[in-house]
Formats: C-alpha cells, structure tokens, sequence
C-alpha cells in the first residue's frame, strides 16, 4: 500500500503445480484463514492470491487514521513477508482470476488475467465486496471518488490538499467516517443521504437521530431525503466543481466522495455454478452449495449466527469481527471439523469523537431502551424481542456494549425497566431469566 509497501515485495516464489489451499482474496478473512489453519496443524501448502499490488492491509483506518495522515501504510500490513515464508504461504499480488474450472473433488485450476495459472486441492473464496457505483451524468469526472481499498484512499489522500469543498454522498458508516475525518481536515463537507434517516440498514431510529444532531452540531452539513442529480465540470471541461441536486440546489465541490453501500463479489461463485443469493450461500461451517468451497466474510451469505435467530433466517454481515469469526468456522471444516460460529456479532464505526460500538443484531426488535447519560457524553440504545435484550447500539459507552455483549454471549438477560436508568451500571443487573 503505497510505494514504499509495494517495492518491500519481490515475488521470487514459484507457485507449486498443485497447491493444497488457493485462496482467492487477499482480505481480512483470507489472511485470518491462512493464519487458522496454521494454528490448526494444516501443514498443506497454501496460496494465498490478491488482485491489488499491495501487501494485505487492515481497511478500517483507511477512512480514518490513514486518510488523516496519523497512521502510515506500513503499520496496517497485517503480516511480514517473513511469516508467509516460514508458514509455507505464497503471497501472490496483483493477479485477477477470471475463471475457475474445477472437479467434483474440490480441485481445480483458476485462471488469472496474466494468463497465470493456479492449481489447487480446495478453494476458498475470500473475495469481499466492491463499491456499489453512482452511475449519473459527470460521474465519471476527476474528483469523483470512492473509498473501498488502498488505491482508493491514495488517490482520495492526493487531492484533499487543493481542495476546499468535499461533498460525500451517503450516510452510512464510511461516508459519516470519512465526513468527520476531512472535515477534521479543514475541509467544507456536505453529506448527501438518500434515504430520511443515517446509516438506516444497521441502527434505530433513535441512533441514527443521535448521529444526525452530534453531527450537526459539529459542523457538518447533512442533508437527508436528499439526492444528486448531476456532477459538473470545471472550466477545463474533466475535473468535478459543482453537484447539482435534484430539486436544483447547487453545491460546489471539488472532491465528491461515493459511499452507498457495497456489492459482494459472486461472479467466481456464479461461474462456478455456486448458490448464490446477496452473496454466496454458505451453511454453518462455510461450505458452499459444491460442498468442497469454502466462502468467507463480506462475499458470504451464512445462517444468522445469533442465538434465538429465526429457523432459516440468513444474514451477510460486513464487518471486521465477522471475517475474522468466520474465518476460524472455515478453517475447521478446510481440517476435517465442525465448528459452528462462536461468539456474538459486532462493530465498530468511529466518527470524530463518536465512538460507537454495536453489540448484536437489532432485526425484528419490538421495543427499545434509551439510555442518555448527557453529562458525561454516553448514549445507548438496547433493543429487546419479547421482553430479551437482542442488541444494543453504545456511543461512547464502552460499558454498556461489554455487559451487552457478554450477556448475549452467555445467554443472559438485562431487564429493560432496571436498564432505563442511565446510572445503572447493566453488568449489575444481567440475569439469567
């Protein structure tokens, strides 16, 4: 990730004739799968393949820290050049797999681009998920941005200095984080959401209204129900300058930044024959329809993991926690185990000095707890189906989200009329009934 990043490699390995694990997707989940099976005893050689020219990073930072300029690119590789030598792993960069053609066993060769090949005795496909496009007039003009990997934010690092005005469209967590960090920057930042409330797919009513006001009180412009209708050019005819709205409202910018969620990356699974429905459907130990692949993370679409979930409810969960928790199911099963999915969900966005932290899954929630300690700057909401805490949503609230997450853990209960007090600290008051 970055030059420095890049020239560290030399790829002098060569690729066995058949490797005994090719994963495709050099990602949270494929180095968290690698580095499993070596924990397991798999002592079969691995491959592990990505289509960037950079060694595996942590993304997180790349809205936040690294894009503020507080953390270098070399502090978010996840593992030295070393460790994939002395764990029998080939680190292969910059190679895109166009097709798979493999055998009823689970072997098979992939295709890349170059012309490569890489075979295999089984496949894992840690492939993510890609930036959902805005395809409007002038959306393809300089200055149109998105935030999904390295290069994106390289490029989006290298303009923030000649420009004034940022228009990032989307209120979801990327957007909001990316909002707060260049406005941080000294930037004008406006926020366009489509949608009548902030980040609507993973909170409440009552989190996304506590985002919209700390936001605006610091500062930042948002506008919801709100949509755009066009990018123009500057006098030079390629550069962004202004976005117009649908209702006419013109607002200059000279960055505009695209964060509306992601799309999984089926296409190997589609061409494979895979199951595929809002990703690649996997059961609870993350073997696809074949019965030999294994799908992990952002591209995998896998039985709600939570306890008390609906019989056949599924879920595609995009989040650093369950790439890594996913990534361990898979590594069992890629051993000959059966291990299902351990653990509880949850997330983490930091916006400015918002820290939220997300314990559970809120779906098919019938009531709701506000807890606002407004003195000391805390707020959480818990969400509870038939009287039983299911969720909780904490800013700021570090407390609030471990006694959540462990009495999910361990099947407790936190009454909702003891948790109403802001004062009462939950792990005093989690039961068993």
């Amino acid at each position: 990730m970055g030059t420095q990043a890049v020239e560290q490699e030399t790829e002098t390995a060569t690729v066995p004739t058949r490797t005994g694990l090719l994963i495709i997707g050099a990602s949270q989940s494929g180095v968290q799968l690698a580095v499993s099976l070596r924990a397991l005893g798999f002592d079969e050689h691995i491959t592990l393949l990505g289509d960037e020219d950079h060694r595996p990073y942590q993304r997180p930072a790349l809205s936040k820290e690294f894009l503020q300029g507080t953390v270098e690119s070399e502090s978010l590789i996840f593992r030295s050049n070393d460790y994939w030598a002395e764990h029998n792993v080939d680190l292969v960069k910059g190679e895109y797999i166009v097709r798979i053609d493999k055998e009823p066993d689970g072997s098979g060769v992939a295709h890349a681009s170059s012309g490569r090949e890489f075979p295999f005795k089984r496949l894992a496909l840690t492939v993510g998920a890609r930036a959902r496009k805005l395809e409007i007039e002038g959306s393809g003009l300089d200055g149109v941005l998105y935030l999904r990997n390295a290069d994106d934010a390289l490029a989006l690092k290298a303009k923030v200095g000649d420009a004034t005005d940022v228009v990032v469209i989307g209120g979801g967590f990327i957007g909001l984080e990316a909002a707060s960090s260049l406005q941080k920057m000294g930037k004008n930042v406006t926020v366009l959401e489509f949608g009548p409330r902030l980040v609507g797919r993973a909170v409440g009513e009552e989190t996304a209204e506590y985002f919209l006001q700390a936001h605006r009180s610091r500062g930042l412009d948002i506008r919801l129900n709100t949509s755009a209708a066009r990018f123009t050019a500057d006098d030079g005819g390629t550069r962004v300058a202004a976005v117009e709205l649908q209702d006419g409202t013109v607002l200059p910018a000279q960055i505009v930044l695209i964060g509306i969620g992601v799309i999984p990356n089926t296409q190997l699974a589609e061409q494979l024959g895979l199951a595929v429905d809002n990703g690649v459907v996997v059961d609870r130990f993350a073997l696809a329809s074949d019965g030999t692949t294994v799908a992990v993370g952002d591209v995998a679409n896998m039985p709600n993991p939570v306890p008390g979930s609906e019989p056949g409810e599924r879920i595609r969960l995009e989040s650093v926690n369950n790439a890594i928790e996913h990534a361990k199911v898979a590594a069992y099963s890629l051993t000959g185990r059966r291990e299902e999915y351990a653990g509880i969900p949850w997330f983490w966005s930091n916006q400015a000095d918002l820290k939220l932290q997300i314990a559970g899954l809120c779906s098919g929630y019938d009531q709701t707890v506000v807890r606002n300690d407004q003195e000391r700057g805390k707020f959480s909401v818990l969400y509870y189906r038939q009287g039983r805490i299911i969720a909780a949503d904490c800013v700021n609230a570090p407390l609030d989200f471990m006694a959540v997450k462990n009495a999910l853990a361990k099947g407790l209960n936190i009454p909702a009329e003891a948790a109403a007090d802001p004062g009462t600290q939950l792990k005093t008051i989690t039961t068993d009934s």
